[in-house]
């Protein structure tokens, strides 16, 4: 299970890091984050005060945006949006992307506010695939030897992420900028330079949201 971040995206770090998903000699499920389709529903709701549940949904859509988009870049990724679906896209040559709305919107355990992100949902993903390990890979720096309760408490992950972790006996490994060679290794594929673009995607009329829409993990 492999969450990449939406804020790859703007640091230009994306399309490296998918390239070495791309090239995984082990069975791996890509869980894309919302990034700045997520970060435009956060915006609406502060601009126009609707639910968090209507919120919710909407950024689950936000994530579905994102994996459609990684799909397009890399061939080898397929969009999925049931288990059965994963599993049968698992055991071929290609690797399943997690569209997530219609798994998640039935589930009871998750809860439909801004408290989970696309973190927690990879979590709960893995806990439903039989504890299946769940690397998170992330735009800043990570701790050394963090406990998820640390990188929780930082806002790093969010806390349904942590919960699910502790709950379900989750292997994890939340990588950021200098652990690709760590992922390399994660995935079986060789190591390689990964530079940091200074082209970022340009931003058409993005106001700054309200405090009680920021939410967003790094």
């Amino acid at each position: 299970m492999v969450k990449l971040g939406g804020s790859l995206v703007e640091n230009g770090r994306l399309a490296q890091i998918l390239e070495l998903v791309a090239e995984a000699r082990t069975p791996v499920v890509v869980v894309p984050g919302g990034g700045a389709f997520a970060d435009a529903v956060r915006q609406a709701q502060a601009d126009y005060g609707f639910s968090d549940a209507s919120a919710h949904r909407m950024a689950l859509l936000a994530m579905h945006q994102t994996g459609l988009m990684l799909a397009a870049l890399q061939p080898r990724l397929k969009p999925v949006e049931t288990l059965a679906s994963l599993k049968r896209t698992a055991v071929s040559a290609r690797i399943p992307v997690w569209l997530p709305l219609k798994l998640v919107e039935r589930d009871g355990r998750i809860p439909a506010d801004w408290s989970t992100t696309s973190d927690g949902l990879a979590a709960r993903l893995a806990e439903r695939l039989g504890r299946a390990p769940v690397v998170l890979v992330k735009s800043c720096r990570i701790p050394k030897g963090a406990s998820i309760a640390a990188l929780a408490r930082k806002g790093i992950v969010d806390p349904t992420f942590a919960a699910i972790v502790d709950r379900a006996r989750l292997p994890w490994h939340i990588l950021g900028v200098g652990d690709e060679d760590e992922l390399a290794a994660l995935l079986k594929v060789k190591p390689r330079p990964i530079s940091r673009s200074r082209k970022r995607p340009r931003k058409v009329g993005r106001r700054t949201a309200a405090p009680r829409a920021i939410g967003r993990r790094k």
